[in-house]
């Protein structure tokens, strides 16, 4: 699962069942769950252990057991803690049948005229059976489990309306809007010119702010400083190559915005906490 691009412009399953399933273990090379969005919708379920994630601005402690809902166009980033989790990515659209009155409903999460529960706990019984099922049938991949994927998710979001797990949209207000449509603009600027030199005055220039004032906005969005998340980026693109391609150290390393092997070596070992040749065994 390349959580890599911040605004993942990928074409999810086929034309015809338009869904992604992802199984993410501490062996995945994409474990940690990288800042971005897309325009499709995300459901996670937690098997094991704990799950720190934050949506927009707002982080959330996710345990064992609890399903999360993603809706398009969020900023997500997750940590794991020890965590197996899962994750399915769809297309609203596959949801929108010829009856008025349920497009109706599902224009209305489509169009964020509502807001929606994010987290379900074990509690929700309901909703956690529905999704279970769900993602049983997906990672089975028997016959006729595209027709239990779709059916769950009439079945799950049915069940939101009928229990009413939503409430109406919160105005976050003009400041907090243009926060995070600036940390989207950064974002996607890093995520396209992450191999190039590029200096933390060209990416503040995208947001039209001084570099000072652009760090401190950038940290208290991020919790990190550009230049580290810009390095973090990097390591993470390195990882998903040396996993994936036959290139060599060096290149991946000047592939991935790195002009000196032996930084490169230091930069990843603070990261990844081993170094690239470590990783790779």
């Amino acid at each position: 699962m390349q959580y890599l691009n911040y605004l993942e412009r990928r074409t999810r399953g086929t034309t015809d069942f338009p869904v992604d399933y992802h199984h993410v273990t501490s062996n995945h090379p994409q474990y940690h769950m990288a800042l971005h969005w897309h325009m499709e919708y995300e459901i996670i379920r937690i098997l094991k252990n704990t799950f720190r994630l934050t949506l927009d601005e707002t982080t959330y402690e996710v345990s064992e057991g609890s399903v999360v809902f993603v809706p398009s166009g969020l900023l997500h980033e997750g940590t794991p803690s020890d965590c197996v989790y899962e994750c399915i990515v769809f297309d609203m659209n596959m949801l929108i049948s010829r009856n008025d009155s349920f497009k109706q409903l599902i224009k209305s999460i489509h169009n964020h005229d509502l807001d929606l529960r994010h987290v379900f706990d074990s509690s929700y019984k309901d909703i956690h059976n529905i999704i279970w099922t769900m993602f049983d049938a997906v990672a089975s991949k028997n016959p006729g489990y595209q027709m239990i994927v779709e059916g769950s998710l009439y079945l799950f979001f049915g069940t939101i309306f009928s229990k009413q797990y939503f409430s109406p949209v919160q105005n976050k207000g003009l400041h907090s809007q243009k926060r995070i449509l600036q940390l989207k603009v950064a974002l996607e600027y890093i995520e396209s010119s992450y191999q190039n030199s590029i200096t933390l005055k060209e990416i503040a220039d995208t947001v039209h702010m001084s570099p000072k004032y652009f760090c401190r906005f950038f940290q208290d969005m991020t919790k990190r400083t550009p230049i580290d998340y810009l390095n973090y980026y990097r390591v993470e693109r390195a990882c998903y190559k040396i996993l994936t391609t036959d290139d060599s150290i060096t290149d991946i390393a000047y592939n991935s915005g790195f002009n000196d092997l032996s930084y490169f070596i230091k930069t990843f070992k603070k990261y990844k906490g081993v170094t690239p040749k470590q990783y790779l065994k």
